[in-house]
């Protein structure tokens, strides 16, 4: 009614003005926090939640205690609210709106025909014609002919007709992508000290990785997520370089992500989803029992990960191109770049310096004659006797490249009298009008 009247009736009536931001960020919150019982969940309008239950409902000892348990939550956080459990989603929308609530039997069920057409959720307009038509239920607009029907209201109404009786399916657009490897554990009281938190999450990774061992997957991305008693839900994550199921080794990364989980009034249920998994084969023990190398290494990039970030760790990689500085690329580590980022396997075998400059430095060379290596080189103030040098090795400009007005180089590999090895290059071949220029672009030792 309007307000006006409404304070007729009840001159003492508090009122305060509607806060539809805050509305919608609280239902947000409350779908999330209903992926407790299912990992498919989704708010709708500005009012509701619909939740897949599919599955879902032994955890909770069937359909009704399941929706025992969430009515008794509700009320312990002091909001109103009917439910109802059936087929479809459209079916349930009716029942907890329109119906007596609770668990519908099937969606054709003839108690759910009875209810008035405003349950089908078609338009205000299609609503009000129906009505004046004198078609005031579902059951009378089901027993008519489709064709009279959809020449008069559109399409509309026999799709939701046909979704409310089970007849076509209904899309759901879920508060978050709902993941297939997930393991889940609730507690009959709620728990608040670490240790108790550390013993769920150990629980569900010996759960959740015995279950990628035996489907040949490994995770490269788990969620540990945490139900609060006061409906607030919390989740941290580790991302692995390469996919794995070593219990202990993701146990090490999350430990110090436990510290953000504030147990506030106590925590009553987890649940640890692997969100990101790749095919691993099962993999030969070396007989030393010793783990493998690059095993070791990935977890140790993993555990850095964990304290610097995603992507604080990267690793060159060679990638098409003869120019020195743009023969490699910096990746995070144990990336799969694309086919076309891959070097080919010749210019990888190339001795190469460990160590190349940002940008080649000058030098200063004495030579028997311009086409030869150099005797003695000068740089950064320090004379350096050659004892053995190689090449030339000629890298020319790349063609395809327009607006690259480099000049050829060519490379030579020289070691001093102490033993220390350069790469030193000319910027182009002598000719009788120009001297060359050298510079040295990196160090071997």
């Amino acid at each position: 009614m309007l307000l006006a009247d409404a304070r007729a009736l009840v001159p003492q009536l508090k009122t305060a003005a509607a806060d539809i931001a805050a509305d919608v960020a609280m239902l947000r919150k409350l779908a999330d926090w209903a992926m407790r019982y299912t990992p498919w969940s989704a708010t709708d309008s500005h009012d509701g939640l619909i939740l897949d239950v599919t599955g879902c409902d032994h955890l909770f000892g069937g359909e009704e205690r399941l929706l025992g348990d969430l009515a008794a939550h509700l009320a312990g956080y002091n909001l109103t609210a009917r439910l109802a459990l059936a087929d479809t989603p459209a079916a349930a929308w009716a029942w907890a709106r329109y119906g007596k609530g609770g668990v519908l039997i099937a969606a054709h069920n003839s108690e759910l025909k009875t209810l008035p057409v405003a349950a089908l959720r078609i338009s205000a307009h299609n609503t009000h014609d129906l009505m004046r038509l004198g078609l005031h239920r579902i059951e009378q607009i089901a027993a008519l002919p489709r064709a009279p029907l959809a020449a008069r209201f559109g399409k509309e109404l026999l799709n939701r007709l046909d979704q409310i009786l089970g007849r076509s399916p209904e899309p759901l657009t879920l508060r978050r992508p709902p993941t297939p490897h997930r393991r889940r554990i609730a507690f009959p009281e709620p728990i608040g000290r670490r240790e108790d938190i550390e013993a769920a999450l150990q629980h569900l990774l010996s759960e959740l990785c015995k279950h990628l061992e035996a489907t040949s997957l490994g995770a490269r991305e788990l969620v540990f997520t945490a139900y609060g008693v006061d409906a607030t839900t919390q989740r941290i994550g580790i991302t692995c370089a390469t996919p794995g199921r070593n219990v202990s080794h993701f146990a090490h990364l999350f430990h110090d992500r436990l510290d953000h989980i504030d147990p506030g009034f106590g925590l009553e249920s987890f649940t640890l989803d692997a969100a990101i998994v790749e095919t691993l084969a099962p993999s030969q023990m070396p007989l030393t029992g010793k783990r493998n190398a690059r095993t070791s290494l990935s977890q140790l990039v993993d555990r850095l990960q964990t304290r610097l970030g995603a992507g604080a760790v990267v690793e060159l990689r060679p990638i098409d191109s003869h120019i020195p500085e743009r023969a490699v690329m910096m990746t995070p580590a144990f990336t799969r770049p694309g086919k076309s980022h891959e070097a080919d396997d010749w210019i990888a075998q190339q001795p190469r310096p460990i160590r190349l400059l940002p940008c080649p430095e000058i030098i200063d060379v004495v030579a028997p004659v311009p086409d030869d290596p150099p005797l003695v080189f000068r740089w950064r103030k320090v004379s350096h006797r050659v004892a053995r040098s190689e090449g030339p090795e000629r890298i020319a400009p790349e063609w395809w490249r327009q607006k690259d007005h480099s000049q050829a180089r060519d490379y030579y590999w020289l070691e001093d009298t102490e033993g220390r090895r350069f790469w030193v290059y000319r910027d182009d071949p002598f000719t009788p009008e120009k001297a060359p220029r050298w510079y040295l672009h990196g160090l071997f030792a």
